[in-house]
């Protein structure tokens, strides 16, 4: 096994919960079923994930509504109510974070898919963010995640060898993507996993 040297975290999902049901559960009057087709056919994933890219999200707003405008109210909440998606930091995976980084071992670095416009919240809001010796924000950059020129981009930008790196990210999809690129990955579910996969790598927090 290589030796690990580099750790590249995921920020939403690992570190920070975010969910846009913490706004539209109460917008549809708590039926999950209402909502879920609202997010299936309307403020969809992919949607969301085109302004991670760069997208402006006013003008993707704009064209939403256009579509569907008997949900302008709804769509227009979803950027317009965006912060009260943004959750808290997810403790444990903080704690982790911050072992590794006093540990000195490890350089440790951000890839999160993540809109430009609504970043510079989260900066202000948890400390933790500013720990890390670099974050590349997918707005910023104007490509995402699982898209091959992101990964490339993270490992150039901060001189990383794919090899003797493991990202860590919620999404199966996004880590396979890395795996590809020759990055070793772990699928986050826990805090608590995390420390047993970081194991794996014959890592200890």
């Amino acid at each position: 096994m290589n030796k690990i040297d580099t750790i590249i975290f995921d920020l939403g999902g690992v570190l920070i919960d975010w969910n846009p049901e913490y706004v539209f559960l109460d917008v549809f009057d708590g039926d999950r079923k209402k909502m879920q087709w609202f997010f299936d056919n309307i403020c969809t994933h992919d949607w969301n994930e085109n302004q991670d890219a760069g997208y402006p999200m006013a003008k993707a707003t704009e064209e939403r509504i256009t579509m569907f405008p008997e949900y302008e109210k709804e769509i227009r909440m979803f950027y317009g109510r965006w912060v009260e998606m943004l959750g808290d930091a997810i403790a444990g995976t903080v704690a982790v974070l911050k072992e590794l980084i006093h540990s000195k071992k490890y350089k440790v670095v951000a890839l999160t898919n993540w809109s430009a416009e609504t970043f510079p919240i989260a900066l202000e809001r948890f400390e933790f963010l500013h720990w890390f010796e670099g974050i590349i924000v997918s707005g910023e950059e104007k490509t995402r995640k699982p898209f091959d020129e992101i990964y490339n981009l993270t490992l150039n930008r901060f001189n990383i060898k794919a090899e003797n790196s493991i990202f860590i990210d919620d999404n199966l999809r996004n880590i396979e993507a890395a795996n590809n690129l020759g990055i070793n990955g772990i699928r986050f579910t826990s805090p608590e996993r995390l420390k047993e996969d970081l194991i794996g790598f014959n890592i200890h927090i």
